[in-house]
Order: structure tokens, then sequence, then C-alpha cells
């Protein structure tokens, strides 16, 4: 019998419960095995045990999504949506392995695909998962817009940065200058925020969570607390939330 394609009907009629053991399974196997031909042998628990849960968590968070912010993209679909493809880009990097040994989910700003927008990311991967929300690496414009909010409002970014239910499970994690930024001074007290290069928090979250029902909703509550940092980050940039 011809295998069924997953559908994104089906994706959305049926509840989510978490991802399967098998999910982490294939990736620790992915990780040791991280060649062509064991994948193409393999591509069938991929679809299965990856791409299909994967595609359901995503339809599973959408209502929640929406009521955080319309202007967030969740997109189950197979390509050009909130799923990252599988494939790495091995042509500038030393590490050669042609596949990612996790799982990584963006939901974009609907301006994200044009400009540095702000947004929110699951990276699931045995023993090291997390969630994240914010921006990664602006350029020096968008950059820029960030830090001159923080200096013209530095009680608005201390009320987000402080928030005790954000601080209590993200981490704003990212390098930073060792210098100052050009058009900035020294003696700011919150240069310390200044010389960041990214602005975007960070919380891990164990395999018996995603495994668990309920990894929807926790995931959910963790966006939801993300969201003071987003709307900063918006109102810098002059964009919807």
């Amino acid at each position: 019998m011809p295998k069924k394609k997953t559908t994104s009907s089906a994706i959305a009629s049926a509840p989510f419960e978490g991802f399967p053991k098998s999910t982490f399974a294939f990736l620790r196997e992915l990780a040791k095995n991280n060649d062509r031909d064991w994948f193409a042998n393999n591509k069938h628990r991929y679809e299965s045990e990856v791409l299909g849960p994967s595609l359901a968590f995503i339809a599973a968070l959408q209502p929640a999504m929406r009521k955080i912010s319309p202007y967030i993209l969740v997109l189950p679909k197979r390509m050009g949506g909130s799923l990252m493809r599988v494939y790495r880009d091995t042509r500038f990097s030393k590490n050669k392995s042609p596949y990612k040994i996790h799982i990584g989910i963006h939901l974009r700003h609907e301006l994200g695909g044009d400009i540095h927008a702000p947004g929110y990311y699951v990276h699931i991967e045995p023993g090291n998962s997390f969630v994240g929300a914010g921006i990664w690496m602006p350029e020096t414009e968008p950059l820029t817009r960030i830090r001159k909010l923080i200096v013209e409002d530095s009680r608005y970014w201390k009320k987000v940065r402080d928030d005790k239910k954000f601080a209590s499970q993200f981490k704003l994690e990212g390098e930073s200058l060792k210098t100052v930024p050009r058009g900035f001074e020294a003696e700011h007290p919150m240069i310390d925020d200044l010389r960041r290069k990214s602005f975007i928090g960070v919380a891990p979250i164990n395999d018996k969570t995603l495994i668990n029902p309920s990894c929807v909703e926790v995931i959910a509550t963790a966006f939801r607390e993300a969201k003071p940092l987003m709307k900063f980050l918006c109102d810098a940039l002059d964009q919807p939330f």
C-alpha cells in the first residue's frame, strides 16, 4: 500500500500528545550516523518520527500563539513554514556533516522575511532542548535602534529585563562587544546591555516535558512570559506586536 502523506488538515484535526520517544531515538542515531546513505535508508523514520510530530506540534501551538500576537507566523508546512530544514548548509563550514541533529522551529514575525524582526524559536535536541524569544545578531541599523530605546527609556528596558516571570525562566544570551558601541557613553548605567550584539532570551526545556501532552501549553506559557521582551524589541524597531 502507498504511504499516506501528512496533510495540513490531518495535522490540525489530530490532538498533539507530545513528541514520541522515537523522535529522540532518531535524533540520537542521526548524531552517530550523520551521512547521506544512512539518512536515505532511514528517511521513512524521519518522516514519521520527526517531520510528522513536528508539524503536529506547530499546528497545536497555533491557537495559543494567536492570543500572544497575531503578527507571529505559525505555519505547519513541510516546506516554507515554521519547521526549519534538516539539511545543513556546509558551504562555509569546516563541519561537513550534511544533517542537523536537532529540530529547529522558528516562529517568525510576519515582517521577518523582509527585515530584521524578533521571533520565537524551539530547539529540540536530546539533552539540549530550549526555547528562545527575541532577535539574534541583527544588523547595525536595527541593533542601534534597540540600543537607543534602552537609553531613551531605561525604565521601560529595566522593567522588561527584570520582569519576574521572564527572568525566572529566561536568560539573556549571546555575544557582547568588549568595547563601548559607537555613539554611546561608557558611563551609561545600562552599558552592559548596550554592549549586547543580540537580544534573545533562552530557557532550557527537558526531554520529559517534550514527550508529555502538556508540552504545548508549557512552551506557550514560556512564550507568553517573553512577551514584554518581544514588545520592547518591536517598539524599538517600529513594528507591530
